[in-house]
C-alpha cells in the first residue's frame, strides 16, 4: 500500500495538469448546483478567493471557522504564506452572488505541514488548515457541516467543489469511490481540478452529510484521474487549539504586564490601578 501511494503522489508532481487525460472513475457525473433548491443543503461550502490570484474551496464547520487545504494558504510561485486578510470566503456562491461574504481574521495550518516538503505523501497527509472569519455567519440558511471521523467501512463518498472552468457554480458529485486508503490519506475516484483543493469529501451518515476528508491534490491511478484527500479525524479540534496560539501568520506574543507602584499610579489623570 505504501509503495502504491508513493507512486500515486509522485505522478501528481510529474504530470500535474492532466488536460488530455482520460475521464475520472466517477460513479456519478458532476452536477452543477445552479438553483437555490439544488444548493440548499450545501450552502456551507464556498469559494475561497486568495489574494486576487486564485481560489480554493472551503467549508464552514462552525459559525466562524472554515476548513480547507493548507497549501491554499501559500503562494505557489514564491512559497510565501498568504496573509489571512487577503482571503475572502464566499459560501454558496452561484453566478456572481454568494449567500454571505466574509474576510478572514487569522488562520492556522496543520503543525506538521511544510509547503514544498519533498516527502509528498507526508505533505498530503498533513494538508489541512482552518480559517477564522472576521465575523461569524449566523444566517439561518447557512448551516455549518459536521466534521466526523471516517468510518472503516466507508467505500462511497460525495464531493462538493468549485474548480477551473466551473468556478462560478458549485458542483456536486453525489457518488465516487474510495479506491485506496492508508492512515491519513485516501485515493478517490472523484472528479477534481485546480480550485477543488480544500473541498469537502462527504459521507451521508444517518441522513446527515458529514465531512470525512478534504481534497488535497489530483493524480493518476491505473491511467485514470483520481483525487488525493486527507482524512479530518480530530483535526478541527486540534487546529482550533493551534489557532488560539496565532494571530494570522504570526505567533501571538504573550501580553506584557506592567506593575504600577502607588506613587506612579497616582500621577496623571484617569483611572488608577494599584498592585494589591
Amino acid at each position: 500500500m505504501v509503495s502504491f501511494l508513493k507512486a500515486c503522489v509522485l505522478a501528481l508532481f510529474l504530470a500535474p495538469l492532466f488536460a488530455q487525460g482520460p475521464a475520472a472513475l466517477a460513479d456519478e457525473p458532476l452536477e452543477a448546483l445552479e438553483t437555490a433548491d439544488a444548493v440548499r443543503a450545501y450552502q456551507a461550502v464556498g469559494r475561497l478567493d486568495i489574494g486576487g490570484t486564485g481560489f480554493c474551496t472551503g467549508t464552514l464547520v462552525s459559525m466562524d471557522l472554515v476548513l480547507t487545504a493548507a497549501h491554499c494558504l501559500f503562494d505557489k510561485r514564491s512559497g510565501e504564506r498568504v496573509r489571512a486578510q487577503d482571503i475572502t470566503f464566499k459560501p454558496g456562491l452561484r453566478n456572481g452572488r454568494a449567500a454571505a461574504y466574509r474576510s478572514i481574521r487569522r488562520a492556522a495550518i496543520h503543525p506538521d505541514y511544510t509547503f514544498g516538503d519533498p516527502d509528498t505523501l507526508h505533505r498530503v497527509a498533513t494538508d489541512l488548515a482552518i480559517l477564522e472569519l472576521a465575523q461569524p455567519i449566523r444566517q439561518s440558511n447557512i448551516t455549518p457541516l459536521i466534521v466526523d471521523q471516517t468510518p472503516r467501512w466507508l467505500n462511497e463518498v460525495a464531493l462538493v467543489s468549485y474548480a477551473r472552468d466551473r468556478e462560478e457554480v458549485p458542483s456536486l458529485q453525489s457518488s465516487c469511490r474510495v479506491l485506496e486508503r492508508e492512515e491519513a490519506v485516501q485515493v478517490l475516484s472523484c472528479d477534481v481540478d485546480f480550485g477543488s483543493s480544500g473541498a469537502p469529501v462527504l459521507a451521508w451518515l444517518n441522513g446527515v452529510p458529514r465531512v470525512v476528508s478534504v481534497i488535497s491534490a489530483k493524480s493518476l491511478y491505473k491511467e485514470e484521474r483520481v483525487a488525493l484527500a486527507v482524512k479530518v479525524e480530530t483535526a478541527v479540534e486540534d487546529l482550533r487549539g493551534h489557532l488560539a496560539e496565532t494571530d494570522g501568520v504570526f505567533k501571538r506574543e504573550a501580553p506584557k504586564v506592567r506593575t504600577l507602584t502607588r506613587d506612579r499610579a497616582m500621577q496623571g489623570a484617569g483611572a488608577k490601578f494599584l498592585r494589591p
